[in-house]
């Protein structure tokens, strides 16, 4: 039930990119759609940073709550925000002017240069409220709240699917803007989102808002950051490794072609929704298992554990099922059906889709680990499992498979990283050393008095604990 939200969360933020892909595959062609699968993919890697600091966020808030320390938390929320606002800034004009070099670095087929760097561009522009939104969303869930992130997914969803088209063609007095329309739309709609979910926080007086002498958590305290970033660091460069694994295989696929780009840049919409119930899975297994490895309850934690992998089997694997019985529908989606690209799309599908049952198994082990504070390994799996074996793999095969070697590479990968995952879950020590659950960090000083008074919130949260 906690899960069902975020996943809901999850294919709702699918949707945002594909309905996206669609209006530009449709309007546009396959060129631009070609286009946007390069910068997507940038685009992702800067999320996945974030999404790494945003998991220890939820990390150490789920520990909190499981000890009943709702002022904890909210120094928590208050560090997160007030230090990842500023550089996501940052990020974003660096991007805007650095557009260029890095589709160069991609190798970017020249047909699509232009088109590439002008959506690029403007989705850095979209680039803060995107990152703060998805900090903000994933610290509510640390609370225990996936519900209040899938209300404002919806509206970001929602909101994109309406303006994109307009801006694409210009509709009624509004400029024909192109692809450029394409990634404003996003930018318009995630912002919206996002002060509406801010206004609604404060409007419910929901747990985590800071209001009053609490806005002082908005200083990042050194020695909460100091946390943020010992476990923040590993999970976000996990999103890098394998972000950037897929920019070299997007590299090797580039250089097949224009038609087996666009291909892809339809596989790989259809494979986000895919992973998307793992990714559901994984994060509830995570915060589920923070809040009893705050409460002392390492007794549930093992079953959280086989519950998740048994319901990623049933999920993941009956949506493998599925899709590949509808394969050339969901291709169409994005796609001509008489072009080359649907063939080669269809052949991808059934060669790799498979593997993403591994891949949920495997995530669902890495969140439980992750929630005990245990982030350098699966790092270290994912490097090894990406790196040597997905891309020594294209390499070794490609003269024998062609493009085969590229398709083969993923469901490989997955393999390889699940029997890793499952040896060191087996195996590992990972319930054990000062990154175990019973470990409370020292409170930082209480800075007025106000801190002193009993938390209604707190106290509530720890009856309901203690019933």
């Amino acid at each position: 039930m906690f899960a069902l939200p975020t996943l809901g969360s999850s294919v709702l933020q699918s949707a945002g990119g594909s309905i996206d892909s669609a209006w530009v595959g449709n309007l546009l062609g396959e060129t631009a759609l070609a286009a946007t699968t390069n910068g997507n993919l940038i685009m992702f890697l800067l999320v996945s940073f974030v999404f790494g600091f945003g998991m220890a966020a939820t990390i150490l808030i789920g520990q909190a709550i499981g000890r009943g320390s709702l002022c904890e938390a909210r120094r928590i929320v208050g560090t997160a925000v007030g230090c990842f606002f500023p550089l996501a800034v940052v990020v974003a004009v660096a991007g805007y002017f650095a557009a260029p070099h890095l589709l160069a670095l991609l190798g970017t087929d020249p047909q699509i240069g232009d088109l590439a760097r002008s959506y690029l561009q403007l989705t850095f522009v979209a680039m803060p409220g995107i990152l703060m939104q998805t900090m903000l969303m994933m610290t509510l869930r640390g609370s225990g709240d996936s519900v209040t992130p899938l209300y404002f997914m919806i509206l970001a969803v929602l909101l994109a699917a309406v303006i994109n088209p307009l801006l694409i063609l210009g509709v009624g007095p509004l400029p024909k803007l192109g692809i450029g329309g394409s990634a404003i739309s996003l930018g318009l709609a995630n912002y919206t989102s996002l002060v509406a979910m801010l206004v609604y926080i404060y409007l419910r007086d929901l747990p985590l808002r800071l209001r009053g002498g609490e806005l002082r958590f908005l200083r990042p305290d050194p020695q909460i950051l100091r946390q943020i970033l010992a476990k923040g660091l590993p999970i976000g460069l996990q999103m890098v490794v394998v972000t950037t694994a897929a920019l070299t295989v997007l590299r090797l696929i580039n250089r097949e072609g224009v038609e087996t780009t666009a291909a892809y840049g339809a596989v790989q919409q259809i494979w986000t929704y895919v992973q998307m119930p793992a990714m559901a899975l994984g994060a509830a297994v995570s915060a589920m298992a923070a809040q009893n490895i705050g409460a002392g309850r390492f007794d549930r934690v093992s079953r959280i554990t086989r519950i998740g992998i048994v319901f990623n089997m049933v999920l993941t694997g009956g949506l493998v099922a599925l899709l590949l019985l509808v394969d050339r529908y969901a291709l169409a989606i994005f796609l001509d059906g008489q072009g080359a690209a649907m063939e080669i799309g269809q052949h991808a599908l059934l060669v790799a889709t498979w593997g993403f049952v591994a891949f949920g198994v495997s995530q669902v082990l890495f969140g439980t680990v992750r929630a005990n504070g245990r982030v350098v390994w699966p790092l270290v799996i994912l490097a090894v499992s990406l790196y040597p074996v997905r891309l020594g793999f294209v390499e070794l095969m490609h003269p024998v498979l062609g493009t085969d070697a590229i398709w083969w590479s993923f469901p490989t990968a997955f393999c390889a990283t699940m029997l890793m995952a499952v040896l060191y879950y087996r195996f590992g020590r990972w319930q054990d050393g000062p990154a175990g659950g019973l470990h409370t960090p020292p409170k930082p000083p209480i800075a007025n008095p106000s801190d002193t008074q009993p938390d209604p919130a707190s106290a509530t949260l720890s009856h309901e604990r203690t019933q």
